[in-house]
């Protein structure tokens, strides 16, 4: 039986996040200040800028040093409290059947493998594909595969996801919902593997961060990858003893129908490509509980049009996940 929610879920300030935050503009600072060495000496602008390397070099000792103690009294003190007292969760996977519902976007080229593979799961009971305004003709590959095509006019990833959940959990005839994307990049088969998982947890999240069930040439570069680890610890951090988060990016996830249900009113589908965070945070506040999973990760069909199109494009989404960890996400719809 799973535990009582009310004993799942302390609310004490998330000090590990911010001194992890504080502890890293304290860094910047004093590596700006160092680096300041190259114009001062290369175009001899010492009257100017040794001033202003010496005054950051010196005051990003006050970030760097408030950052440790805020984590240290988070870490040595809160996350007692923090992290919740209940036994080891395990509830039996009474029907292992799933509602899967994909996510599309001018998917022309991917959607009809993608709902192919997944129909022919033994596990999968139907495949639901919901297009946010697609031009091609996304929809009609959609239905020809299989699947039940849904548009959604509304522009915005996070308006379609939550388009998805919310026709997902319609059925009753599945416990579980499965999330995922119409491109290509994730298999079928890694259902087994967010099953296994799902005696424990309410949410399955699917990590790809491990290095060998990962192609190389993905649209995941490097720095994307790294960016959103470190966006995924800062999570971690802010629901510190909650869980373990390398992965706020991925879309391919599993969730208890029942629990999804109650989510969907405390979420908000305007939050844009930041959705994916936005979900796994507001789970973790409202008490439930959160496992990763390690899943396979392949090269897209088609182009990229998310978070992942170039680095920089990678870097703003970061940052506004960044953002809206910071503000509850009141402010970055």
């Amino acid at each position: 039986m799973s535990e009582p929610r009310g004993r799942r879920h302390n609310r004490h300030p998330p000090f590990l996040l911010y001194g992890v935050l504080c502890f890293c503009a304290g860094f910047v600072m004093y590596m700006a200040g160092v680096l300041l060495v190259f114009p001062r000496y290369l175009l001899q602008q010492h009257a100017l800028l040794d001033p202003v390397a010496e005054m950051l070099v010196w005051y990003s000792g006050i970030p760097i040093l408030g950052g440790v103690a805020l984590a240290l009294f988070d870490l040595l003190y809160l996350l007692q409290l923090k992290k919740p007292n209940v036994p080891v969760r395990f509830e039996p996977v009474r029907k292992r059947r799933v509602t899967v519902a994909l996510t599309a976007y001018n998917d022309e080229t991917s959607i009809g493998g993608a709902v192919e593979d997944f129909l022919h799961h033994p596990l999968v009971e139907r495949v639901i594909v919901v297009s946010n305004n697609s031009t091609d003709r996304t929809i009609a590959v959609a239905e020809k595969a299989g699947a039940i095509a849904l548009d959604e006019l509304a522009p915005g990833y996070g308006r379609c996801v939550f388009r998805c959940l919310t026709e997902a959990v319609k059925y009753d005839d599945t416990d579980f919902v499965v999330l995922c994307e119409g491109d290509d990049t994730f298999r079928a088969y890694d259902i087994e593997k967010l099953l296994a998982y799902a005696p424990h947890a309410d949410i399955v999240n699917g990590t790809r961060t491990v290095e060998p069930l990962r192609q190389y040439l993905t649209q995941l570069s490097t720095f994307i990858f790294y960016g959103n680890l470190f966006v995924g610890k800062l999570l971690e951090a802010k629901h510190l003893g909650r869980g373990t988060i390398t992965d706020v990016g991925t879309t391919y996830k599993l969730c208890r129908r029942r629990e999804l249900v109650g989510l969907l009113d405390k979420l908000n589908p305007a939050v844009n490509l930041e959705f994916n965070a936005h979900f796994l945070d507001v789970a973790l506040a409202s008490g439930l509980v959160l496992l990763e999973c390690p899943i396979t990760f392949h090269p897209r069909v088609g182009a990229s049009k998310g978070g992942n199109v170039n680095n920089w494009r990678g870097l703003a989404v970061g940052s506004r996940m960044i953002f809206g960890l910071l503000s509850d996400w009141r402010r970055v719809a």
